[in-house]
């Protein structure tokens, strides 16, 4: 299977935040910023895979400033690391106030993806292509976080008696 880079998934999504988006102090709610960054990864996940995806963990969310309606965020997503069947997606979202032009870094996430067949069985992706240094960074890094959520993982298992 030949392997593919990251600029050819990689993906950016801007949308204005409304009241729907809020709560009653005007701030928007975490959970409507995390629908979004997961969609964003998700297109991101089936461009790489050119098929079907589920989300498989949320490894990391951090939310760093408010969003506020009104607010244009902006979520760049891209591939860190393509295994057999799942990848990481890293997110990067900005708030932006559209009457100042002030730019804030509010959330960062790294999201795993499992791509799936027509079954809803796990299948082959192709492997990622760092095409730089920062790409390659990026994907030893993934990869390290992997092996801890697997670690993590079975760990879980034997402690629940699994």
């Amino acid at each position: 299977m030949k392997g593919k880079t990251v600029e050819e998934s990689r993906l950016m999504i801007v949308q204005q935040m409304v009241q729907s988006d809020a709560n009653l102090a005007g701030n928007v709610h975490g959970g409507s910023i995390m629908k979004l960054i997961d969609s964003t990864a998700g297109l991101v996940a089936s461009r790489h895979a050119s098929g079907n995806v589920v989300t498989a963990s949320i490894d990391r969310l951090d939310f760093y400033h408010p969003v506020f309606i009104g607010e244009l965020l902006k979520i760049s997503a891209s591939m860190n690391y393509a295994g057999t069947s799942s990848m990481e997606i890293g997110a990067r979202v900005e708030a932006e106030n559209v009457m100042t032009g002030e730019r804030r870094h509010t959330a960062s996430a790294y999201l795993t993806f499992v791509a799936l067949d027509n079954k809803g069985k796990p299948c082959p992706i192709p492997p990622l292509v760092p095409s730089n240094e920062e790409e390659e960074r990026r994907h030893r890094e993934a990869a390290e976080r992997r092996k801890i959520r697997l670690e993590e993982r079975s760990s879980e298992k034997k402690s629940q008696g699994l």
